[in-house]
């Protein structure tokens, strides 16, 4: 017989029932760790101490190797990721429960053109200097046709240049200028660059310019025409981040360029630009979430659900900086990727009659960083229904410490803390470890839309991400490596995570939203379309 566990239990029967009605109830309540382990199985001790620093290092330095080359959505090193992190769900038992065995795959297109599509150069003083394709970073989806375009040097600095300029002369033209490429930048530095790019590109549009050339003195490797746009055929309008600035914009690596822009005054130069983007033509792409199912062992709640996700991609191969151009995402979201496969080789190793009372789904999603589209594809074709989907527990960034508001060592915030009760489970297993769970005062608002958790709470699922370090040192750079990462914390977190989603998966009732929050009354409404309740 199975033995009672939370499920059945009295206590947890009456906190659940106040947590219903009393707003804010049970946020700062942490259980004595013997009250809950009286209420899970023995077995799930033995389970969890099979998360170890060791195994979690083992799995994040592949994954988060420069074999992998960045995981880019879509790329060979992400097909190898899914290809290992399959791989790991089938020695962990899970249930194969994909469209391809582990896998539900997407078949996308990928917008992008080939390196022959591309030739610019540009004449002035009596010198030809001709663009070498290895040499830019493109960053337009524009078909461009430009001959003997005038050409105009705007320095970034000087936007306001623009409104002594004659009105004429900049239509058709091609600028010259100085902005600086983001792609090349760390988080902290890209707030300018965007803020540069805003104050000059759309008077430049609005002036009816053709093109901007822009400099790039940090290397002189370009990216060419990069990562395409991702476009979902059974819904177009499902696209990933594709390029739509205007002007068209391309950044020069080639110091003659730099030279060249650094001999001329603002204004209208003596010189002349060709530049010819060919067409984009469509390509197809096979891309996948993995997932694994873990049954539940009650009957009758084996047909609710629990997911825990994580994203499996990343930013792929951009311009070397200082000899690197692999961003490898260690923390992002390397650390979340392995943590799911963690969870699941530890509560898959419980024996049947131990498991939780509901069905658990690992999955790890595919083009986060590209507008979040793996978690938007499974929603709209969801392997389990999302009416029977009681929450998902997303783990991002959750190995390094060396945050920059200061180290978080046995600390972990997750976001939307306060929307839904979800975190009173993973409170009550951070008594057990000594880790704090904690409602982060600013991030844990700002950036509840800002990862795959939004996307099942815009369709009413109680929905969340943990996070250990919500801004650090490589934080989308390349230096993110997989020797930067806490393994002792990860490990310790990864452990406080699996009992937190034990108790959920295995909890009387399923986490509800705080329907008096201020800031749920969105996912409240989208809970009840789902669940077919009129609106009050």
């Amino acid at each position: 017989m199975r033995k009672t566990f939370l499920l059945h239990a009295p206590r947890a029967l009456a906190l659940s029932a106040v947590l219903a009605v009393v707003p804010g109830a049970g946020l700062a309540q942490e259980p004595a760790a013997s009250d809950v382990w009286e209420r899970v199985p023995d077995s799930l001790r033995v389970a969890l101490d099979r998360i170890t620093p060791q195994s979690l290092s083992g799995d994040l330095s592949f994954i988060a190797s420069d074999l992998l080359e960045g995981r880019d959505t879509p790329s060979r090193g992400q097909e190898v990721a899914a290809q290992y992190i399959a791989a790991q769900f089938r020695g962990a038992g899970l249930e194969a429960v994909g469209d391809d065995g582990y896998f539900q795959t997407a078949d996308w297109l990928v917008r992008g053109r080939a390196s022959d599509a591309f030739s610019a150069s540009i004449t002035a003083a009596g010198r030809t200097i001709a663009l070498k394709y290895g040499q830019v970073t493109i960053f337009t989806d524009d078909e461009l046709s430009l001959h003997d375009a005038p050409l105009i040097r705007i320095a970034a600095s000087a936007p306001e240049a623009l409104e002594t300029m004659d009105a004429e002369a900049l239509k058709g033209a091609v600028v010259l200028t100085d902005l600086p490429n983001f792609r090349t930048l760390s988080l902290r530095e890209r707030g300018d660059a965007f803020r540069a790019m805003q104050a000059l590109l759309p008077g430049l549009a609005q002036a009816g310019v053709a093109a901007v050339i822009s400099i790039d003195r940090a290397s002189e490797k370009g990216s060419g025409f990069g990562s395409g746009e991702l476009i979902d055929p059974q819904s177009p309008q499902s696209r990933g981040r594709g390029f739509r600035v205007q002007p068209p914009l391309l950044w020069s690596h080639d110091p003659a360029v730099a030279e060249l822009f650094d001999s001329l005054e603002n204004g209208p130069a003596t010189a002349a630009a060709d530049l010819v983007l060919g067409p984009p033509h469509d390509e197809r792409a096979r891309l996948c979430n993995v997932v694994g199912m873990l049954r539940g062992s009650d009957e009758t709640l084996r047909d609710e659900y629990v997911i825990v996700t994580a994203h499996y991609d990343h930013l792929g191969i951009g311009s070397p900086v200082e000899g690197d151009s692999i961003f490898n995402g260690a923390n992002d979201d390397g650390s979340g990727t392995v943590s799911v496969i963690a969870l699941a080789r530890a509560l898959a190793s419980l024996p049947e009659a131990d498991r939780p009372a509901r069905s658990i789904l690992f999955m790890t999603v595919f083009g986060e960083e590209k507008g979040m589209l793996g978690s938007q594809y499974y929603a709209a074709h969801p392997i389990v229904p999302l009416e029977k989907t009681i929450a998902n527990l997303n783990l991002e960034q959750v190995g390094r410490t060396d945050s920059t508001e200061g180290p978080q060592i046995g600390r972990a915030s997750l976001t939307g803390f306060a929307y839904s009760t979800l975190a009173d489970s993973l409170v009550e297993a951070g008594g057990v470890f000594g880790v704090e769970v904690f409602n982060h005062p600013a991030n844990s608002e700002s950036f509840f839309g800002r990862s795959d958790n939004v996307v099942f709470a815009s369709r009413g699922i109680p929905a969340h991400t943990l996070c250990v370090a919500y801004e650090y040192p490589d934080y989308h750079a390349r230096g993110d490596h997989w020797e930067k990462v806490d393994y002792e914390n990860l490990s310790r977190i990864d452990r406080m995570a699996a009992l937190g989603l034990y108790l959920l998966a295995d909890g009387a009732e399923g986490p509800k939203w705080r329907e008096d929050h201020p800031r749920a009354g969105r996912y409240v409404e989208a809970w009840r379309k789902l669940k077919g309740i009129e609106q009050p």
